[in-house]
């Protein structure tokens, strides 16, 4: 049958007959309604809410039924089945459907009430504590990981750990460059103004040198890197999560934490220093461009001027931060793309919150390096 000829949904009777029967007929389909659905819904507006549950309903005569007219009659019911109605078996299941999603109304939220914001904080503790719990173990999971391929060397997944260097460390080169240069040129060109008012331009060595190779070249590096790397790995290890492939490897009995964790972290760890030395000498190379454009210093006495301004004992520790940062950032990364659970919204939900987690974290801990620093490769005390 064609949809030209498929007959048009109708009502007879309007309750206050003998029998009292309301019976439907036609096609109760979006396309056929939509004619005459003005109609239609002034009829049942008329014989709608506690009216309708004291008419007989007989829809024997309807030859179909789609959800947009099965919602129509469910409405003009009052959101449920009227006492005395001949409802054909073949139609039940729309209406069986409609009658679990309940009234269609949203739940009123109880007033606020003075205890809610303690409840709030609490609930914020005890996730702060599931968190670190879950950290905890996952650090602990990876040292036994690694006193298991010590003894078991021929198991270490070298191609992972080699691929995971190659994206986190050469790939971060070009970004890492052009963001340390530019911020050795406004340090250098800011530090320059000052310097000037007061004849000692001599000591723009000791500005750039200290403050890039000691605290802002690793945090700056590591910023970037969690940005960039750390929401990488939360996201591929989150999509492996969505697409099930984490459990896929648990069941041919490979381990996560040797396959996925493992060669993240160890890569990263290894790269930061590295990209820490580039970075910070990118930045040192753009400051001396700079020095050398505004107070015409030369390069020779810069470069010369560097290592007394200096100390060896910076570098050591720019580096030690660059490896502690890295590992950091890797450990949260993967955490929270572990806790990631077979949804989209969980999955932005996770990355967002590891980028800001590793930021945090750099943060707090190179404050902490810091003060336990205070004393050590410093030119004057």
């Amino acid at each position: 049958m064609s949809p030209d000829a498929r007959p048009l949904p109708a009502i007879s009777g309007d309750g206050a007959s003998a029998d009292g029967t309301i019976a439907l007929s036609g096609d109760w389909t979006l396309r056929l309604l939509t004619p005459v659905l003005a109609h239609i819904r002034g009829r049942l507006t008329a014989v709608s809410g506690d009216a309708a549950l004291a008419i007989a309903w007989d829809l024997s005569g309807v030859t179909r039924l789609d959800s947009f007219g099965a919602l129509l009659l469910w409405r003009s019911w009052g959101r449920r089945f009227p006492p005395q109605i001949v409802l054909p078996a073949r139609l039940e299941s729309i209406f069986t459907r409609l009658a679990s999603l309940g009234d269609g109304t949203l739940p009123v939220e109880p007033p606020y009430r003075f205890l809610d914001a303690t409840a709030h904080l609490g609930g914020l503790l005890f996730g702060l504590v599931h968190h670190l719990t879950n950290f905890v173990a996952l650090i602990g999971q990876l040292l036994l990981d690694l006193l298991y391929l010590l003894r078991s060397r021929e198991h270490w997944p070298l191609l992972e750990m080699s691929a995971n260097f190659y994206k986190v460390g050469v790939k971060a080169m070009p970004v890492t460059a052009l963001v340390g240069f530019l911020i050795g040129v406004v340090m250098s060109y800011l530090s320059a103004l000052q310097l000037r008012a007061f004849g000692a331009d001599v000591f723009i060595v000791n500005i750039l040198g200290l403050g890039i190779i000691r605290e802002l070249g690793p945090v700056l590096v590591s910023v970037l890197v969690a940005g960039r790397s750390g929401s990488a790995m939360t996201a591929q290890l989150g999509v492996m999560r969505v697409t099930e492939e984490i459990d896929a490897l648990a069941t041919m009995g490979i381990s996560r934490h040797v396959r996925l964790v493992l060669p993240k972290v160890v890569a990263l760890t290894l790269a930061m220093p590295l990209l820490t030395l580039w970075g910070s000498a990118v930045a040192i190379f753009g400051g001396m461009v700079s020095a050398n454009l505004q107070l015409d210093m030369s390069y020779d006495y810069f470069l010369n001027a560097l290592p007394k301004a200096v100390p060896l004992a910076n570098v050591v520790i720019g580096l030690g931060k660059g490896a502690v940062f890295g590992l950091l950032i890797a450990l949260v990364a993967c955490h929270f793309g572990l806790r990631v659970k077979p949804n989209t919204e969980s999955l932005s939900a996770n990355t967002t919150a590891s980028v800001v987690t590793s930021i945090t974290v750099v943060i707090i801990v190179d404050a902490i390096f810091a003060i336990a620093t205070r004393s050590i490769g410093l030119p004057y005390k």
